[in-house]
C-alpha cells in the first residue's frame, strides 16, 4: 500500500514539476517577447517601419519556440512534431490562404519599401497617412483622423500613389481672366504676386512658369505652374490663390463667371402672339 502510495506521489511530483516548468516557459516566452519585441520597436535609429514589422515577428517566433518547449516538457517528440506540423502548416496554409497572402504582401512591402511610416498614401479608393506597417495589415490615419486598418494584399495588389516620398511637388493653379482684359498685363499682376512668395522652388528647370491655356467659352485660362516642399504644398496653393484674387482685383482685371446672352429676333410678334 505504502508502494502505491509512493509511487501516485512520485507520479504527482514529476508531472507537478513538468506543469510547473510549462507554465514557467510560456510565461518567460510571452515576457520575453514581449520585451524585446518593444525595445526593437523603441530603437531609435532602425527605421519605424521596419522596427515595428520586425518587433512583432520577433514576438511570434519566440512564443512559438516556447510552446514548442512546452510540448517537450510533456514527451512530445520534436522530430515527429515537426513533421505534424509540416503537414498541418500545409494543411492550415490552404485554408488560410488570405492571411498568408498579407503575410506575404507586408514582406514585400517591407522590403521594397515602396513608403514608410508617416508617409500618405493613395491605394485604391483609399488614402491616409501611415501610423505602422505590421504581419498582417497596415494602420492608417484619413485626413479627418479616421482609423483605418488595411490588409497588406490590398495594398501590395494595386498601385501605390506616395505623395510624401519625393521632397518637392509641382502644382498648376489655373486663373481665368475676361477677354476683354490685357493678358500681359494680368501675367505681370500675377508674377508680382509670386516675388512676395519665399516658400516657392526657384532652381534652373523648375522656375515658376506662366502660360496661356485655353480659350474657354467665358474667360482665358491662365497656367501658373510652381514648385515647393512637399511639406508646403497646400499652405502655397491656398496663400497663392488668396493674393492672386486680391492683386487681380486692385489692378481692374476680372475672373469671368458662365453666362447666358439670350436674343429675340422679333418682340412684337412675341407680344403680338401674348395678347392674341
Amino acid at each position: 500500500m505504502e508502494a502505491e502510495v509512493t509511487g501516485i506521489m512520485d507520479i504527482i511530483l514529476v508531472w507537478g514539476m513538468r506543469i510547473i516548468s510549462a507554465l514557467a516557459i510560456l510565461i518567460a516566452g510571452w515576457v520575453g517577447g514581449s520585451f524585446i519585441s518593444n525595445r526593437i520597436k523603441s530603437l531609435k535609429k532602425l527605421d519605424p517601419t521596419i522596427s515595428g514589422f520586425l518587433g512583432g515577428f520577433v514576438k511570434y517566433a519566440i512564443m512559438a519556440v516556447a510552446v514548442i518547449a512546452v510540448l517537450g516538457q510533456f514527451g512530445v517528440q520534436t522530430a515527429s512534431l515537426l513533421a505534424v506540423l509540416g503537414a498541418a502548416g500545409l494543411a492550415i496554409g490552404l485554408a488560410l490562404q488570405g492571411t498568408l497572402s498579407n503575410v506575404a504582401s507586408g514582406t514585400m512591402l517591407l522590403i521594397l519599401r515602396p513608403f514608410g511610416v508617416g508617409d500618405y498614401i493613395e491605394f485604391g479608393s483609399m488614402g491616409g497617412t501611415v501610423k505602422s506597417l505590421g504581419l498582417f495589415g497596415t494602420e492608417l490615419a484619413t485626413v479627418d483622423n479616421k482609423y483605418v486598418f488595411a490588409p497588406n494584399s490590398s495594398i501590395w495588389g494595386t498601385e501605390i500613389i506616395n505623395y510624401s516620398r519625393n521632397k518637392q511637388r509641382r502644382q498648376d493653379i489655373t486663373v481665368g481672366i475676361s477677354y476683354g482684359d490685357d493678358i500681359n498685363k494680368a501675367f505681370k499682376t500675377i508674377n508680382k504676386v509670386l516675388k512676395k512668395e519665399k516658400r516657392l522652388i526657384e532652381t534652373k528647370g523648375k522656375e515658376p512658369v506662366l502660360a496661356v491655356e485655353a480659350m474657354n467659352a467665358s474667360s482665358v485660362d491662365i497656367k501658373v505652374r510652381i514648385w515647393t516642399k512637399t511639406e508646403d504644398f497646400f499652405g502655397v496653393q491656398w496663400d497663392l490663390l488668396k493674393a492672386i484674387k486680391e492683386e487681380l482685383d486692385k489692378d481692374g482685371i476680372t475672373i469671368p463667371f458662365p453666362t447666358t446672352t439670350m436674343v429675340i429676333e422679333n418682340p412684337q410678334a412675341i407680344a403680338t402672339n401674348k395678347a392674341a
